[in-house]
């Protein structure tokens, strides 16, 4: 490295967004890519980057796994469920779990997982336990992606401080090459591919030092067996679970009826609310009334241009309006969540004021014709 260059670009390496936010954009933009269900951290400390990763729509469970419980139970309440997840529950199923262990060690809790992330975590291994770590991660929990991010110590020069480690804690700092030939036979032994990246762009003129933080992405050749994942799974488990989350969902029958009422009665009293709005505009004039059928078509853009047929029209008896339910199906939101008429009429069954033979929902008018 050129002493003049170095001497000038220690004083002004700094990165932004901040290191450790390329590292999780890093992570988030891979799940875009691949789609993964299943995300093991390893190393997770802060859970800063399980928080991110639980927005990702396409993530049904979350598992963060870390040697530090205090860390961990400092922070854990970052990826409990806000009142407004259950105020509206998502389409799809997300658990997240916090265990306390070390990645030296099997357990049957990490298999199954699609993709696994060690980030800025070996460094940070003592000798033994790098030694058994890829046969944890690639041999036994075997995803079909693993992202490792490790400090680059040609980058350390950069630095304004003079500096064995960038951590007090880390127990070695590769190089480039040291980390690509690590990375590259352990693909190989474990039938992985490994491409390498990073984060953390050097100066203009520094290239050949590389990225601040070096990254290798292993995709597994080979889909794993059930019958390799079932010989390799010890008998008993090793991590303390410290943290369990299960989100609402719209998967689970509970949640469904209650977003469905809910959304039966929304729609049912807007058109209700329209309904009777023209019905009082035009009262009993026929030429009126062939304007109110107009009007009431045009209702039917004030929600997905819903077309409103002659036998789902809302109508009057005695002091009770019904709006019937194929009209309430028809719109898209109620329709998606049932998929069915059938399972509409089951999911509101004995919940909503039906009429006498279940085909509307019912709105008793008696006090707002007295008003008017």
């Amino acid at each position: 490295m050129d002493k003049n260059l170095q001497e000038e670009f220690t004083q002004i390496i700094k990165f932004q967004p901040p290191l450790y936010k390329q590292r999780h954009q890093f992570v988030k933009d891979l799940v875009e890519k691949y789609k993964p269900k299943k995300v093991a951290d390893l190393g997770c400390a802060d859970c800063s980057l399980l928080w991110m990763l639980k927005f990702c729509s396409c993530i049904e469970v979350l598992a963060g796994l870390d040697i530090c419980a205090s860390v961990m139970k400092e922070k854990m309440h970052m990826l409990s469920p806000l009142p407004v997840d259950y105020l509206q529950p998502s389409e799809r199923s997300l658990t997240v779990t916090l265990h306390h262990g070390s990645v030296a060690h099997k357990d049957p809790c990490m298999l199954g997982f699609d993709l696994v992330t060690c980030i800025e975590l070996i460094e940070h291994l003592e000798e033994s336990e790098l030694k058994k770590f890829p046969e944890v991660v690639f041999g036994f929990m075997a995803p079909s992606i693993v992202v490792i991010s490790t400090p680059n110590s040609e980058f350390n020069p950069l630095f304004s401080r003079v500096m064995v480690y960038r951590h007090p804690d880390h127990k070695f700092e590769w190089s480039q090459a040291q980390f690509q030939s690590w990375a590259l036979e352990t693909a190989r032994c474990y039938n992985y591919s490994v491409e390498f990246t990073g984060v953390g762009h050097p100066p203009t003129g520094m290239e050949k030092v590389g990225f601040c933080t070096q990254i290798g992405v292993f995709v597994r050749k080979y889909p794993q067996t059930g019958e390799s994942v079932q010989s390799e799974k010890p008998a008993e488990a090793v991590y303390k679970t410290v943290f369990k989350a299960v989100y609402p969902s719209l998967k689970d029958e509970k949640y469904l009826q209650n977003a469905v009422i809910s959304e039966v009665i929304f729609t049912a009293q807007i058109i209700k609310h329209r309904f009777m709005s023209k019905r009082k505009e035009y009262g009993d004039d026929p030429e009126r009334k062939s304007k109110f059928q107009s009007s009431m078509d045009c209702f039917s853009n004030y929600l997905e241009k819903l077309v409103l047929e002659k036998n789902m029209e809302p109508f009057v008896s005695g002091n009770e309006v019904h709006i019937p339910l194929t009209t309430i199906f028809s719109f898209p939101k109620v329709n998606r969540l049932c998929g069915t008429f059938e399972k509409l009429c089951k999911l509101i069954a004995g919940k909503v004021t039906l009429s006498s033979d279940g085909s509307a929902v019912m709105f008793n008018i008696e006090h707002e014709n007295e008003e008017n």
